[in-house]
């Protein structure tokens, strides 16, 4: 549940990057804080998705 709601804001944040960027005068500060907030999400979900995932040994 957790991780869809994470997704789900993951997908939310893309939507407002490309409307801030589409903008007739885009402000470079917000693109910048949008993405880093993204790029925080996608961590978030990598280590929640990894401790879903069972390791393996081969």
């Amino acid at each position: 549940m957790r991780l869809e709601v994470l997704r789900q804001d993951h997908r939310d944040l893309d939507v407002a990057i490309r409307a801030v960027e589409e903008s007739p005068a885009p402000d470079l500060l917000v693109i910048r804080r949008l993405k880093r907030q993204k790029l925080n999400l996608k961590d978030r979900i990598a280590r929640i998705e990894d401790e879903l995932t069972p390791d393996i040994i081969a």
